[in-house]
């Protein structure tokens, strides 16, 4: 099989990582990873086939110059947060830079420069009529990848994503390590939380499928929960399980607000707004992707096993992009 050339854009977070370490453990491809710090990049290179470029892939020139050397794009950028929509706007200047401009600007690329395969991460629960500025903002975004011409484009919607150094699991056991009870709105809103290798294998896989144009991969795993569910989960496998309080929808609307106006940002009235949605899979996994989807159980025990100082310190350097 000849080898192929990956450009994985976004590949130095929390799932290009998992991603990046697959594709690097074969010979069979060579993987590319741009990045605007190299010194966030720099644990990618445990692999001779993995190559970090110091790149700022929202310069179109630099964008085109990557995307040139590529035979498969894969883009993995997302965030969870955004300033306030302007009057009229569906949602706010940064979901529409990074989650609406960004996939346009890569497909156009990609079509410019003959690219054949285009993976798109979006996320479940995507809805042009969504409550949720970033529920709007990645539909937008699919349809930016799936109206290219001549492209092979599919899209993945995963729901949460859970992980050793994930900002899920870990965000709510750190809270139960600090606070004696836990105020909690949105209590009984409920997901479908997928494991992050799971996640790296379903785009590991959709590189060789034949006839993916076109295809929506939701992925999740394979039990449900409420938020409040979630809450304790993490709070039994890090052993500081506290009292939950759930709040009406009024208080848990104030307390996201308070939050995002926080260093770190640890929740916004849009993250809310999100969770009026159930984060659930509509059906089963394509079989076509061949995953067997880890239970959370499996596995949080190790994402929530305590860490050396120095290796917290690097995490928390990560979160804030230094």
């Amino acid at each position: 099989m000849a080898v192929r050339k990956i450009l994985v854009i976004g590949g130095s977070g929390f799932i290009g990582t998992r991603l990046v370490r697959l594709l690097g453990s074969t010979t069979d491809y060579r993987v590319m990873v741009p990045t605007r710090r190299y010194e966030r990049a720099k644990h990618l290179l445990v692999s001779p086939v993995v190559s970090v470029v110091q790149a700022d892939i929202h310069d179109d020139a630099v964008l085109s110059q990557l995307v040139a050397e590529a035979d498969v794009v894969i883009n993995l950028v997302g965030i969870l947060h955004s300033r306030p929509a302007r009057r009229g706007q569906l949602y706010g200047p940064d979901f529409e830079r990074q989650h609406v401009i960004l996939p346009r600007r890569i497909v156009a690329a990609c079509v410019r420069h003959g690219v054949p395969r285009y993976l798109h991460m979006s996320a479940l629960g995507a809805d042009a009529h969504g409550p949720s500025m970033y529920q709007r903002s990645k539909a937008a975004g699919e349809r930016e990848a799936l109206a290219a011409s001549g492209l092979e484009v599919a899209i993945f919607r995963p729901s949460v994503v859970f992980g050793e150094d994930d900002h899920f699991l870990n965000l709510f056991a750190g809270l139960q390590r600090r606070f004696p009870v836990i105020p909690l709105g949105s209590a009984e809103a409920r997901f479908q939380p997928v494991y992050v290798g799971d996640v790296a294998q379903a785009f590991g896989k959709a590189i060789t499928l034949p006839h993916i144009g076109g295809k929506v991969y939701e992925l999740a795993g394979p039990n449900q929960y409420s938020l409040r569910e979630l809450v304790q989960l993490a709070g039994w496998y890090c052993g500081h399980m506290r009292p939950i309080v759930a709040l009406p929808t009024a208080l848990g609307l104030l307390q996201a607000w308070m939050l995002e106006h926080l260093p770190g940002k640890l929740m916004s009235r849009d993250n809310v707004a999100s969770m009026r949605v159930d984060n659930v899979m509509s059906g089963p996994i394509a079989p076509e992707l061949g995953l067997v989807p880890t239970a959370l159980e499996d596995v949080a025990q190790a994402c929530l096993a305590p860490r050396d100082a120095q290796r917290q310190f690097d995490i928390f350097r990560s979160n804030a992009r230094r």
